[in-house]
């Protein structure tokens, strides 16, 4: 296993420890930025994930939420949005999440976790910015 995966992996395991269940986001978001991660990058429907690391990039390959030809929905901000904040709230799982976006019509989106924001795409140049809020971890409580 490189250090890449290994220190990601490690991020990743320490952060669902600590991550509250509402608007557990941005603390997770902020003990991978504290692991030297930079950014992710999403492709939906295929639920790709691509890290870049301090230590090189990492991809991660997930369950694809489609597995044939498939229609893209036409990009709707408000679904997205409305797809988000159900799931800050706690209220769906990340897989839930990704359907709703896709369903959104969102067929990427990029994680910069040094700008703290995440940008949504459409198939058709469509975007929509969020950003989200600073939290201060003590990545040294996130190791225990």
């Amino acid at each position: 296993m490189s250090k890449a995966i290994e220190n990601l992996m490690t991020a990743q395991k320490h952060a669902m420890k600590i991550r509250p269940a509402t608007g557990g986001f941005p603390v997770l978001a902020e003990v991978l930025r504290q692991y030297g991660v930079l950014k992710n990058i999403w492709t939906l429907p295929s639920c790709q994930s691509l890290y870049l690391t301090n230590d090189g990039p990492v991809v991660i390959s997930g369950n694809a939420i489609v597995n044939s030809a498939t229609d893209v929905s036409k990009f709707n901000q408000e679904a997205l949005i409305h797809a988000l904040r159900i799931n800050q709230s706690g209220q769906s799982t990340f897989p839930e999440f990704l359907i709703a976006a896709w369903n959104a019509g969102v067929i990427s989106y990029d994680v910069d976790f040094i700008n703290r924001t995440v940008i949504y795409f459409g198939c058709q140049g469509e975007e929509y910015l969020e950003k989200y809020p600073a939290v201060e971890i003590d990545i040294e409580i996130a190791i225990l």
